[in-house]
């Protein structure tokens, strides 16, 4: 019986073949950095100490810690933050929003420069609406995601002249989570029902 390789949880590459059973890394070094990009990891705990925790494809599907097909709408196949991190299903971790609580995520899509970290101008306006909330890059690396707390129960999807690019959720989805903060942003989440009514006007 054919079985698939097992990989490494930092690098991907194959383990060796004499690798014990329990063994995550392929090598020290990629356990010392994945311990280093754990403990660097700015996700505030708001988040972290909430069971809506899934792991990512590479193609942005959900899935459980098992590898399995999640769903943003049954918390039967989410997990602890704890539990998702130490999966190796997919290629990530993802938040689920959902109607139990306030917590809600502004996607800004494509505006910021990865090679000189500089944002658009109308992206740089919400973040300043925002106000002390964490924002971190989103996976693309072009985008960012601010965290915060509102009553959205509608997820809202904004397009201008401009460039602007936004997309509001508070429930019934999942964000793809990094942990990679931008900027000093703190690991706290703020009230952003002003800056949420600015953008729906």
């Amino acid at each position: 019986m054919k079985t698939t390789p097992r990989t490494c949880a930092h690098c991907a590459a194959p383990l060796p073949m004499m690798a014990r059973q329990h063994a995550r890394f392929c090598d020290t070094r990629c356990r010392s950095k994945a311990y280093r990009a754990a403990k660097a990891d700015a996700t505030p705990n708001e988040l972290k100490t909430r069971a809506r925790w899934v792991r990512r494809s590479a193609t942005k599907i959900p899935l459980t810690t098992g590898g399995m097909p999640a769903s943003s709408t049954d918390p039967r196949t989410w997990s602890t933050h704890a539990d998702a991190t130490a999966s190796t299903a997919g290629v990530g971790l993802g938040f689920v929003l959902s109607d139990e609580d306030d917590i809600v995520c502004i996607d800004l899509d494509h505006c910021l420069n990865p090679l000189t970290g500089r944002l658009a101008p109308w992206a740089a306006a919400v973040i300043r609406d925002a106000g002390t909330t964490y924002v971190e890059v989103s996976p693309s690396g072009d985008g960012l995601h601010i965290w915060g707390r509102a009553n959205v129960r509608q997820g809202r999807r904004i397009r201008r002249p401009d460039g602007t690019a936004v997309e509001i959720y508070g429930t019934g989805r999942y964000i793809a989570m990094t942990g990679c903060r931008h900027g000093s942003s703190p690991s706290i989440l703020a009230d952003l029902s002003a800056v949420i009514s600015k953008l729906t006007q």
